[in-house]
């Protein structure tokens, strides 16, 4: 029997997992990632509980196919990061270091193409080569597969999708320098600049409140039958349909996969980005499924394992 282990660094956690070559996951952890003093601790951390979980299992290193990591930053093919503000790394041989310090393969990629790869091949979009996999979290995170590759691009930076610009008059900066990406109306925290801007002038009884409201206080008021939370969701819709729209025009995915935190609140969320996707997608891209990330958490540690096999 051959074995891999997927690996996720985040900026709070690492997540690990021990995989069968069959894709079968046989155990999975987490350590805490150190990114004091630029962290420097981090690769040693991962390299020092991938070889204890081999004594553990007395597998040899022979039988390990090796170690896929997803890393929260832009990494290019030779496993290079140039700065992970997460992680607190400026240039990092990430590849090399970590085939030094464990005497083990290893793939590095940037998580949320990581995550995508997940997807595919045990989640959402699982059966399909062809896909994009959107992550509203904090921030919009992408993941572009085509013919069962992800695009990493010639930077690394391949999959950013959520600094598109989808708003020339946008007057606030997001949080990547420029004004009116993707990111601002669709993440988590650009729901919730949606939802004060409209609450600002609001007359309606809602149950949103301006002060404390959260995306998920919007959705939830949306399967409430809240009038006004609606059209929030129907400004984030057409942000995000539009965006993919757009994306389909150039990539032609068989599946759109939405993951993340704001994707907790279900199957809601489907009829708000496909309705303005149709309405603006070529003729021949409207072929396309819409569905919900399944993998959660282990998106990561999958993908990272399938970066190996």
């Amino acid at each position: 029997m051959k074995y891999c282990f997927g690996v996720d660094i985040g900026g709070t956690t690492v997540k690990l997992g021990l995989f069968e070559e069959t894709g079968e996951i046989l155990d999975k952890w987490e350590i805490k990632t150190h990114t004091e003093e630029e962290g420097k601790a981090i690769l040693p951390d991962i390299a020092q509980t991938i070889l204890a979980k081999l004594e553990e299992k007395q597998i040899h290193k022979e039988d390990v196919l090796g170690a896929g990591v997803g890393v929260p930053a832009p990494v290019t093919e030779d496993g290079i990061v140039n700065g992970s503000a997460n992680l607190g790394w400026n240039y990092k041989e990430v590849k090399k270091e970590m085939e030094e310090l464990t005497g083990l393969r290893a793939e590095i990629n940037n998580d949320a193409n990581v995550a995508a790869l997940g997807e595919m091949w045990k989640g959402g979009g699982a059966g399909q080569k062809n896909m994009i996999m959107v992550t509203l979290g904090t921030g919009v995170g992408g993941g572009v597969i085509i013919a069962g590759r992800v695009v990493t691009g010639a930077h690394g930076a391949g999959g950013e999708i959520g600094h598109i610009c989808v708003n020339y008059d946008e007057t606030e900066v997001c949080g990547c320098g420029k004004r009116g990406c993707l990111e601002q109306y669709t993440s988590a925290t650009g729901i919730v600049r949606l939802a004060k801007r409209k609450l600002e002038n609001e007359t309606r009884d809602t149950m949103l409140v301006r002060d404390t409201v959260t995306a998920k206080d919007v959705f939830d008021a949306v399967k409430a039958g809240d009038l006004v939370a609606a059209e929030v969701a129907e400004e984030f819709g057409i942000y995000l349909g539009r965006a993919l729209a757009n994306l389909a025009a150039v990539t032609d995915p068989a599946v759109f996969v939405i993951g993340g935190g704001v994707s907790k609140a279900g199957e809601v969320l489907i009829p708000y980005i496909e309705k303005p996707y149709m309405e603006s997608a070529l003729f021949a891209n409207k072929e396309v499924k819409f569905t919900l990330a399944t993998l959660g958490n282990d998106a990561g540690i999958c993908g990272a394992a399938k970066l190996v096999l």
